[in-house]
């Protein structure tokens, strides 16, 4: 499915984007390739096939939510690249 010019930038002002001519017609290209290749999947017959929120069946991987005792100062800063007086030293972001 081919994608105008116009089209790529009404969706880009719809996002609040800027790009400029070149990349226009990169994302003109790239976003008929996607839409060829829905379509292309619009043909595969599904009836019969019930719907899954994924393609693989997942099972929560998360351990039990139990209390523990805490680490002491000194196993908690062990692999710390820089401390000082019991602390981590972090970079200054202010």
């Amino acid at each position: 499915m081919k994608i105008s010019k116009e089209e790529v930038l009404h969706v880009a002002n719809l996002a609040r984007l800027e790009i400029d001519d070149a990349d226009v017609e990169r994302f003109a290209g790239q976003i008929g390739t996607i839409l060829d290749y829905v379509d292309t999947l619009k043909q595969v017959d599904t009836a019969g096939v019930a719907a899954t929120s994924h393609a693989i069946t997942l099972t929560n991987a998360f351990r039990e939510d139990e209390e523990t005792g805490h680490l002491d100062p000194q196993t908690a800063l062990a692999n710390a690249p820089e401390k000082d007086e019991g602390a981590f030293v972090v970079p200054k972001v202010i």
